[in-house]
């Protein structure tokens, strides 16, 4: 990141300096500072520049407007960070590089993440789990929301992922931690949200079983079990079946110690 300078991109694209939010212009401007953000430093060609924002269709001026683009992300660093101190956005002769910036959420992210799985391996469930809500703050909304183009729509969707992830290893800490009864609601809200995601169902049976809703969990799962079928002509993956067939037969190996013991 430039000095006084920071990007994010958990959101809609923004960036900070000294005095505030930063006007990064129109769309295909801020969508062509969020593809080369992306490339860490690394050059990136004009023919791909142009695939990544407008695709296999880009209008007829597209050269003009590249330049006019780039001109602008110019204007707007250097009179963010007046100086020399900012981002430089120049021409190599072999592509387009975006040095002296770094997207600080992410940096951010990564780095709470990997002190939550130290804390997790650590023996520390708790702290994990606090990083990890940490790190899932850090979201405002969509990865590069509202911005067009189909590399970002391919990163728009590889974030939704990597960030379904860890909401899930953290509901699952939250149960490790025998935290059932609040993550009830929380993955009944997700469920509706990701009716399809089997791990989800999974920790909502899972919740639902140790919080003493066995009936419920057995719904959960057929209710699954139909809206599978219904989208994909498909049953359950082998993963939610065979949770399915231990609650069944109440494995005693689903419920925690301190239940068993009560």
């Amino acid at each position: 990141m430039g000095e006084g300078l920071r990007f994010e991109l958990l959101g809609p694209l923004r960036a900070l300096g000294p005095e505030g939010e930063v006007p990064l212009g129109a769309p295909r401007q801020r969508a062509v500072l969020a593809v080369l953000l992306l490339q860490e430093g690394r050059p990136m060609t004009y023919p791909a520049l142009v695939d990544a924002v407008w695709g296999e269709r880009p209008p007829a001026q597209v050269r003009n407007l590249v330049q006019k683009y780039v001109s602008g992300l110019r204007r707007a660093c250097a009179g963010a960070a007046p100086g020399g101190s900012g981002p430089e956005l120049r021409w190599t002769g072999s592509g387009y590089v975006l040095s002296g910036a770094v997207i600080a959420d992410l940096a951010e992210r990564r780095a709470l993440l990997a002190q939550a799985v130290a804390a997790r391996d650590g023996g520390d469930g708790g702290r994990a789990l606090e990083l990890a809500g940490r790190a899932e703050a850090l979201w405002r909304g969509e990865f590069a929301e509202g911005l067009a183009g189909p590399f970002l729509a391919a990163e728009r969707l590889r974030w939704a992922e990597k960030r379904l992830m860890v909401l899930e290893a953290r509901l699952e800490g939250q149960l490790d931690l025998g935290r059932y009864h609040e993550c009830v609601h929380e993955l009944v809200r997700q469920v509706a949200r990701h009716p399809l995601r089997e791990r989800l169902v999974g920790l909502l049976m899972l919740a639902l079983y140790r919080s003493g809703q066995a009936t419920d969990a057995l719904v959960a799962f057929e209710d699954a079990r139909r809206r599978i079928a219904e989208e994909m002509g498909s049953d359950p993956g082998p993963a939610l079946r065979a949770l399915h067939e231990r609650m069944l037969r109440q494995d005693p190996a689903l419920l925690p110690e301190s239940v068993l013991a009560s």
